[in-house]
């Protein structure tokens, strides 16, 4: 019994001459020949187990099946352009659908839902719908509210025009500014005719953008797609913490999240920045913006402490100081004077903001002051607004008035040779010099407040987490 085992165990190595021709599985059969050889040993001990004849009749199927394989690929080896069957081509005809003919209504209007392009006019919309309608055209141009609505034509907005078959306007339905209000005319029998003013269906969406500088603040913010009206808020909100000309290092990073006012599904303008955050050289700086109880929004740390100062440096965005605080020989009466203020030179019609919160003592004209405006502030301040070319629509006495809120605009009424801006700061109504007094700082929140600023600023303050979140960095900590 032991000669047959030894017999047929050496049969796989009398096939490994020829095993070539059968692929690569009879040739990983043989590299593993001597692995075979062992178990058959094994076998040898146990033959009332493992019977020769059951042993010969696995290795002749594993050779079959070894030769039935390499027919089998022979038979779809690439290239092979046969089919397995035979193509049919099939043509179905397809019926004509039943063409039914509606009856023009000429009584239905045309309506026109027209984006506003840059530099466009009232005129250059309607000529690009094909509209020519004059008496229109001098309504608009004649009515004082439809004047200053087509002053306020911003890009991007929607107007929506209604037609009638003559191709002459029936309603005209126009955006004012970058409000939700739209201004609405139409044609009556008794010709054209203001209907009023609407709220439109526009929706403010919360967006959230990050990004690493690499040359510039603004550079960034571009490349992360954030509005340039966004970035010039970012940049004043951290100005008086960060030198963004000499302090931005490559590498910085900044998160913002910020509102977009959305008209029918376009982009229309930003609006106020909720949170933001700024890591320059290391150092992080949060801010986010909170409505404090009298209805007042400031910007305020994580741990609550405020970021504004209490006063404006700075009232306007000025091209120099034309002259400062102190005794001066005066430009018309030539002589020497007290000047209690600083003068402010800048171009007629530019905004003059309110330096901090109050309200209006005084609006009206003073002798050399021209159009002047007196706030009064907390902890007995005051500030003065001289020269002024014309006041904020509505400013009246005893109005409160917010830090930054626009109140007139620069002129040169009352004894002035060119236009610009007189402010004073007083305390107990002594004058002191803008430039060198030192400003009172924010009140800081109330410990019943600060409670209340916690819960309303979390999901802010977790839409910034959410930014800065970094998975990759946490899984390498973890290794």
């Amino acid at each position: 019994m032991r000669e047959r085992l030894a017999d047929i165990h050496q049969k796989p190595s009398r096939l490994c001459g020829n095993v070539q021709t059968f692929g690569r599985i009879v040739q990983i059969f043989c590299q593993r020949d001597h692995m075979q050889t062992e178990k058959a040993e094994i076998l040898a001990e146990r033959p009332g187990k493992y019977s020769p004849v059951r042993r010969y009749s696995v290795l002749s199927a594993l050779v079959a099946t070894t030769l039935l394989g390499a027919v089998v690929a022979t038979a779809v080896a690439p290239g092979d352009n046969q089919m397995p069957f035979e193509p049919e081509l099939v043509i179905e005809r397809l019926g004509i659908p039943e063409m039914v003919t509606v009856e023009h209504d000429s009584a239905l209007p045309y309506v026109f839902d027209e984006r506003i392009q840059p530099g466009d006019t009232i005129q250059t919309i309607l000529r690009r719908l094909g509209i020519s309608d004059a008496e229109v055209i001098a309504f608009l141009m004649s009515d004082e509210d439809a004047r200053n609505v087509l002053r306020q034509l911003r890009a991007g907005r929607s107007l929506v025009a209604t037609t009638n078959a003559e191709g002459l306007l029936s309603s005209l339905n126009l955006p004012v500014g970058r409000g939700a209000e739209r201004f609405i005319i139409e044609r009556t029998p008794n010709g054209i005719e203001k209907v009023g003013e609407s709220v439109a269906a526009v929706d403010t969406l919360v967006e959230m953008r990050s990004g690493t500088i690499t040359h510039s603040l603004y550079g960034a913010t571009d490349a992360a797609g954030v509005p340039e009206s966004v970035a010039n808020r970012f940049a004043q909100i951290f100005g008086t913490q960060i030198d963004f000309t000499r302090d931005l290092r490559e590498g910085d990073r900044f998160s913002v999240v910020y509102e977009t006012v959305y008209d029918q599904g376009v982009p229309v303008s930003a609006g106020r920045i909720l949170a933001a955050e700024f890591v320059n050289q290391g150092q992080t700086h949060t801010v986010v913006l909170y409505r404090e109880a009298d209805g007042n929004e400031a910007y305020y740390t994580p741990d609550g402490r405020g970021l504004n100062q209490a006063f404006l440096r700075y009232p306007l965005e000025f091209t120099r100081i034309s002259s400062s605080f102190g005794r001066r020989m005066h430009p018309i009466h030539r002589n020497w004077r007290s000047h209690n203020g600083t003068d402010f030179a800048a171009p007629t019609g530019t905004p003059i903001m309110a330096s901090s919160d109050g309200r209006v003592s005084f609006v009206g004209s003073q002798r050399g002051y021209g159009n002047t405006v007196i706030l009064q502030h907390r902890d007995n301040y005051s500030t003065l607004y001289a020269h002024m070319n014309g006041f904020a629509k509505g400013l009246s006495n005893g109005q409160r008035i917010r830090q930054g809120q626009i109140i007139g605009y620069v002129g040169m009424t009352g004894w002035a040779t060119g236009p610009h801006l007189h402010y004073e700061i007083r305390i107990n109504n002594v004058p002191h010099d803008p430039m060198k007094i030192a400003l009172p700082q924010v009140q800081p929140l109330s410990k019943d407040e600060i409670g209340r600023f916690k819960v309303d600023t979390a999901p802010m303050l977790d839409r910034l987490a959410l930014l800065n979140y970094q998975p990759l960095a946490v899984a390498r900590l973890q290794d």
